[in-house]
């Protein structure tokens, strides 16, 4: 008995420094690259250090202690880590699609370590990705970013300790099919997916009111005030009204997206990203003046009708007119070569090296808040690298290796074809669809709209 009480003991005790073990920080030291830095221009033969997951030194002839790993980069091209500011990889479930607003729901609780699609992503050059909520709800769940530290089957490793709180709120077609069509509940209309909305933060200006009610009168002598009922669904939308939270909102349409600007500007809000925003670029000086920015396909349209109408020119519209704009991938496909995307605003719309770059590095950064940390290669941020046999912005381009905090998680010629962590012993293969699928932001949401499809009539 007491064997049995000290393998358990043992197991419980392991399996807590596990938990509480830091995340893994590597060093490397890669030469003679062209380094692309992003926020400081081109360095031709220019070399990297990174110690303990900080990049130390930028510049030419580094050196490095014995146990570093020297990387020759000669011919190749070196690039920050790319950022999706839209994705759904990784995650066991998208949507909480039970009431118009959920924002008591947090995407953290369902990371999944195990999803191959992070090797790929990372083969890619992804090696951070914003996790959404769905977009069933005119407010949705708190999201997260992720770090794509692939290998570790602790969920908390993936998580970006350093970024701030975000939340997805969604426009238009979803949430009015999914609750005004398929439960008969607001929101059925646009102008309802507005209501809901500022009914939303009305009820969590009331609950601050009784907060700050009860906290003023409990200090008073005798006191004999009532503790509030806590709410997270409503404490989570005041520390929206307090600015702690980002919120990321599904968007396509200009008059939507002025709407919700103006909702914002109504309630003291200026923390808001637009997310999709096909028509953002007949809204730009608004978006660059009221907004943290706008995250967009580089050339995807009229696959629903509300987004009928587009522009492959869009994001360079947005970011000639000053909007902190990037281009998302909200799939797990397309998160594994943004750079491609990135490279079609040089074809449609003639952007720089540096602009185009910065749509999946910098600029995803600032629209999560972690430009402090990631999105450039500068001393003092962190080691987030991908080394390209060829410019990134190249249709020939392959990313070669990819480093997370100075860990190589992705090397073409050194790794395993196999990458799964976990593998279905009554799986032979993994499924292959033939036809695409819904899109990433309504899934799971089957029985709230099945035969709820509108058909346009006038």
């Amino acid at each position: 008995m007491r064997k049995l009480t000290y393998i358990i003991c043992s197991l419980l005790f392991i399996g807590s420094q596990q938990l509480t073990a830091q995340t893994p920080k590597g060093s490397v030291l890669i030469q003679n690259a062209t380094v692309l830095t992003v926020s400081q221009g081109t360095l031709e033969d220019s070399d990297v250090l990174v110690e303990d997951g900080i990049i130390k030194k930028v510049g030419k002839d580094l050196s490095a202690s014995n146990n570093v790993e020297t990387i020759d980069a000669s011919g190749k091209f070196l690039m920050p880590g790319i950022i999706d500011a839209h994705s759904h990889l990784a995650l066991d479930v998208v949507n909480e699609a039970t009431a118009p607003i959920t924002a008591e729901v947090a995407i953290a609780d369902v990371i999944n370590p195990f999803d191959v699609g992070i090797y790929r992503a990372l083969a890619g050059g992804t090696t951070i990705a914003h996790g959404l909520h769905g977009s069933a709800n005119a407010i949705g769940g708190q999201s997260i970013t992720m770090k794509y530290r692939y290998g570790t089957r602790n969920p908390e490793d993936i998580i970006m300790k350093e970024a701030p709180r975000t939340i997805k709120f969604a426009l238009g077609e979803n949430p009015t099919r999914v609750h005004g069509r398929g439960k008969n509940i607001q929101p059925r209309t646009r102008m309802g997916v507005e209501a809901v909305i500022r009914n939303g933060f009305n009820e969590a200006l009331q609950y601050k009111k009784k907060w700050k009610t009860y906290n003023q009168s409990k200090e008073q002598k005798n006191s004999k005030a009532t503790h509030p009922e806590y709410n997270l669904r409503l404490q989570t939308l005041a520390d929206i009204l307090d600015g702690e939270i980002i919120i990321h909102c599904h968007s396509y349409r200009a008059d939507e997206i002025y709407m919700l600007i103006n909702v914002c500007r109504d309630f003291g809000v200026d923390k808001l990203v637009f997310t999709h925003v096909n028509e953002g670029f007949k809204v730009a000086p608004e978006l660059a003046k009221y907004t943290m920015g706008a995250s967009v396909f580089s050339d995807w349209w009229a696959y629903k009708f509300e987004v009928y109408y587009s522009t492959a020119y869009n994001a360079a519209i947005l970011t000639e007119n000053g909007v902190i704009t990037s281009i998302n991938s909200d799939s797990d496909e397309l998160i594994r070569h943004l750079y491609h995307e990135a490279a079609k605003t040089q074809r449609y719309g003639g952007l720089s090296d540096e602009q185009a770059l910065a749509l999946i590095t910098i600029n995803p950064a600032k629209q999560l808040g972690i430009d402090e940390y990631v999105g450039s290669i500068e001393e003092g941020k962190q080691g987030d690298l991908v080394i390209f046999d060829h410019h990134p912005l190249s249709v020939y381009a392959v990313p070669q290796m990819t480093f997370v905090d100075g860990i190589k998680y992705f090397d073409i010629n050194e790794d395993k074809d196999d990458q799964r962590l976990k593998v279905s012993p009554t799986e032979m293969v993994e499924p292959v669809y033939l036809q695409v699928e819904e899109e990433s932001c309504m899934h799971g949401v089957e029985l709230f709209t099945e035969g709820t499809t509108f058909h346009h009539s006038h």
